[in-house]
């Protein structure tokens, strides 16, 4: 996460601002991420006044198909 002490804003004019999208493909994608997360927390805190949970928890699971264990018996 973003430490707040660590934050630094600048104030341009818009006429030569340069472009966010540069900015952000230039940072790592796990500066990226981080930032997606705050902002989504953020917005969760706005609307639903409460923390962002999983409404469902899911199992993957990965089956071997019928003729993989055939193979493994055969051989």
């Amino acid at each position: 996460m973003f430490d707040k002490h660590s934050i630094v804003v600048t104030k341009t004019n818009l006429k030569s601002s340069t472009s966010d999208l540069a900015y952000w493909r230039s940072q790592p994608y796990t500066v990226r991420l981080a930032a997606l997360e705050t902002i989504r927390r953020e917005f969760h805190q706005w609307k639903y006044h409460a923390e962002p949970r999983f409404q469902r928890v899911y199992t993957i699971k990965i089956l071997r198909s019928h003729c993989t264990s055939k193979l493994a018996l055969s051989q």
